[in-house]
């Protein structure tokens, strides 16, 4: 019993020992990992803000691109680019601006755009999507075999029957008429049964096999 009681004082007066010791490191451990646990909560709250931010400027940019606001349109693409360049937003409208300049005819405002949408690209997803786009330039601007070279860059399965259809249309205009056949087929099958844009693949199908038995 005495060594029993002995023991639990030698042992009381090492845990003193060691907390005299390591008493500081202790705290600070402790302090530094509620900091640690503070600050990612945070950093959770202000990323959240900061996507909703995002989010609610690009819900705004397509309302003004729904009432034909040029100008709007471009000082709230020119926000998101600025201020939510970390954001999948930024992307989108990046590319979409590309895209209404593309129609437009004004080719390098749309390659800007899109030069500055593939640097900020993170995910697989916005990558293809801006390679399509890409692509979708160099066709515009009659490049096919850039336009080619484009779409092989596309990752994944994101996109497939536009990317499949737009190869056909370039494969076409470099006269690879059996290519652009497969193209358009692999567009297809890619494609739900009441896809709006499966009768139109299918026109230009039906077109390459008419001028088959043509030059036949």
């Amino acid at each position: 019993m005495a060594f029993d009681i002995y023991d639990d004082y030698e042992q009381g007066e090492r845990v003193q020992q060691w907390l005299r010791k390591n008493g500081v490191s202790i705290i600070v451990g402790i302090a530094l990992g509620l900091v640690l646990i503070f600050g990612w909560q945070q950093w959770k709250s202000h990323r959240a803000g900061h996507e909703q931010a995002a989010a609610n400027e690009y819900a705004a940019l397509q309302a003004a691109v729904g009432t034909n606001k040029t100008t709007e349109s471009d000082v709230r693409t020119e926000s998101l680019m600025k201020d939510y360049s970390d954001t999948a937003w930024a992307v989108f409208a990046a590319g979409e601006r590309a895209q209404r300049s593309l129609l437009a005819g004004q080719f390098d405002k749309a390659g800007g755009d899109l030069d500055w949408a593939q640097a900020h690209a993170k995910d697989d997803t916005l990558k293809a999507l801006v390679s399509l786009r890409i692509a979708q330039l160099k066709y515009a601007q009659n490049k096919p075999q850039d336009a080619i070279t484009a779409l092989d860059a596309l990752q994944g399965k994101s996109f497939v029957a536009s990317a499949q259809e737009l190869r056909g249309d370039a494969l076409v205009k470099l006269g690879r008429q059996e290519d652009a056949r497969k193209a358009y087929e692999a567009a297809i099958a890619a494609m739900g049964d009441s896809a709006p844009q499966r009768g139109v693949v299918q026109t230009k199908l039906e077109d390459l096999a008419v001028a088959g038995k043509q030059g036949a």
